[in-house]
């Protein structure tokens, strides 16, 4: 019999708001924090993500877009795993994501179109 591995993994929604007012930075740092999803990304522990918008664009520049904050389909253990990575990332170091607010579900995903 093999000797299990620690806690079982599986995906979470995870939905994180902006502070107020954080528009501004989260421009700023936006390269940064993209740069820093590489490794998140080819490990497996970020299944997908993107921002959540109060409202659909008119363009298709950033600066424009009106952000609620981001949501991230994560490959995690625990809740607490999820806020280690959250508060690690530029976005919550730069007071952009309010990681003491988020939400979060462990996800039994019943299907997945590839886009």
């Amino acid at each position: 019999m093999a000797a299990e591995s620690g806690p079982k993994k599986m995906e979470w929604l995870v939905v994180i708001p902006d502070f107020p007012g954080a528009h501004e930075k989260r421009i700023a740092v936006r390269p940064q924090h993209f740069a820093n999803l590489a490794p998140h990304k080819e490990s497996g522990l970020f299944q997908m993500g993107g921002a959540v918008l109060n409202d659909v664009p008119t363009t298709e520049n950033p600066s424009t877009f009106s952000f609620a904050g981001s949501t991230i389909v994560m490959l995690a253990s625990s809740r607490e795993e999820i806020k280690e990575v959250l508060r690690q990332d530029v976005y919550a170091q730069s007071g952009v994501w309010d990681v003491e607010n988020t939400q979060m579900w462990p996800l039994l995903c019943a299907f997945r179109n590839q886009k």
